[in-house]
Order: C-alpha cells, then sequence, then structure tokens
C-alpha cells in the first residue's frame, strides 16, 4: 500500500437552508470517513444528492469540513472543472491561457503548451474564434484539453468523462487512463458504472451524506445493488 496522503475521520459539511418557515442549515455530508494512498484508484458511487460532488471539494481543499478530522500530507489536489473561468467574448486561445493559470500552470508553460491544446481539442481555426460562436461540446473540449495539462498529486474528477462525441469521449477516457498508468492519484465521481469499474480498484459508497461502505471494487458493488434491489423492493 502507498504512502497515506488524505484521510477523513467522520467529516460533515453544512450549507445554509432557507426555508418557509426561519432558516436551518442543510448537511450536504453528514458522516463521511476515507483513507486515499499514493497511487490509489477510487471510485465514489451512490444516488443523485448523496454527497459525492461535496466530498470533492472537501478533498480539493475548496471546502472545510464543519465536523469531523482531515488530515492530508503536503500533497496538491486539483478538482477536474470543465471551461474554468472562461469568458464567452474571448478567443478558445485566450480562455486557455486564463483558464491555465487559474488552476496553477505558469503562464510562460501554457503558453508552451497552447499547440498541444488545440491539437487535442481538436477546435481547428474555432481555436481563434471567441467561444460565443462554440457549441457546448466544444467548449467542454476545450475545457478538458486545458485541465489535462495540469500535474497534480491527486487528481478529483466529478463526472466528466463525458466530453462531446462518442470519438472525444473515447480519446479523452484514454488520455485519463495513460495518467492513471503513471501512477497518479485519483479520485473518481461518477454514475457510469462501467467507467468506474473500468479505470478504479477501490470504492467507495456514499449514501445520504453517509460513507457506507470502503474498500475492494467488487465486493463494494455487490453491496451497493444489494441496497438498491432492498431499497426498491415494494415489500
Amino acid at each position: 500500500m502507498g504512502e497515506l496522503l488524505i484521510e477523513l475521520e467522520n467529516v460533515g459539511v453544512a450549507f445554509s437552508a432557507q426555508r418557509r418557515v426561519g432558516s436551518g442549515r442543510f448537511w450536504a455530508l453528514e458522516d463521511v470517513s476515507l483513507r486515499l494512498n499514493h497511487g490509489e484508484r477510487l471510485g465514489v458511487i451512490g444516488r443523485n444528492g448523496a454527497g459525492k460532488s461535496t466530498l470533492l471539494r472537501v478533498l480539493a481543499g475548496i471546502l472545510k469540513p464543519d465536523r469531523g478530522h482531515m488530515r492530508r500530507g503536503v500533497v496538491s489536489c486539483q478538482l477536474l472543472s470543465l471551461a474554468l473561468g472562461f469568458t464567452p467574448y474571448l478567443s478558445g486561445r485566450d480562455n486557455a491561457i486564463l483558464s491555465g493559470l487559474m488552476i496553477g500552470l505558469r503562464q510562460r508553460d501554457i503558453v508552451a503548451r497552447l499547440p498541444a491544446i488545440k491539437e487535442f481539442s481538436e477546435l481547428g481555426d474555432f481555436f481563434e474564434q471567441p467561444i460565443a460562436s462554440y457549441s457546448s461540446g466544444m467548449v467542454m473540449r476545450l475545457g478538458f484539453s486545458v485541465a489535462m495539462q495540469a500535474e497534480p498529486d491527486v487528481l478529483l474528477i466529478d463526472e466528466v468523462l463525458a466530453v462531446g462525441d462518442a470519438e472525444f469521449q473515447e480519446k479523452s477516457g484514454q488520455a485519463l487512463r495513460e495518467r492513471m498508468r503513471q501512477g497518479h492519484t485519483v479520485v473518481l465521481v461518477s454514475h457510469d458504472e462501467t467507467q468506474v469499474a473500468a479505470l478504479c480498484d477501490r470504492l467507495l459508497w456514499v449514501e445520504h451524506g453517509r460513507s457506507v461502505l470502503e474498500g475492494n471494487r467488487d465486493e463494494v458493488f455487490a453491496a451497493y445493488h444489494q441496497g438498491l434491489d432492498l431499497a426498491t423492493d415494494p415489500k
């Protein structure tokens, strides 16, 4: 087992919630624990609203836990976020530079990588056009191409594998698989169980803001499916 990078113990995160009468707090995460070791590929599964995206934001350092404990080494974490900092009236080239700066790259480094970004995104002459003229798929392709330029210690992926058309989806998935084969530590949130099974060796099952089970991929999948069956059983 690799070096321990991040450990969460009984972590909870609350947001303010406006109600019809007064206000209160909504616990997006109530009690989540996990251990993430160097080189691991951890998949996070659970139904909509389970708290998976909030968990990634805690791991990224965007959100601070309201209770529980979080221990982490000196590691960099990047949440793979498409179209980060994009401005509609700027060209794809200019947006790539701005987005690269926002994910922590130096300007000279992102400028040097512009040809690779243009090639990978397959935007052609549109790379020099304002992204207001792009389709949503083109914007996502540009965003993915920029995001893949960063090399953090831990890559956090939130439902972004379905980028563009089927051909580009395969291309982007292959790029992620190659990064994983190079030993990068990855946490993946996805509803596509086929992708999770192909890319991850360990799973964390989160339900109603709580970690239910963490461990071997096949064992967690089996327990998760059994739980879904029990939840939908009319008896």
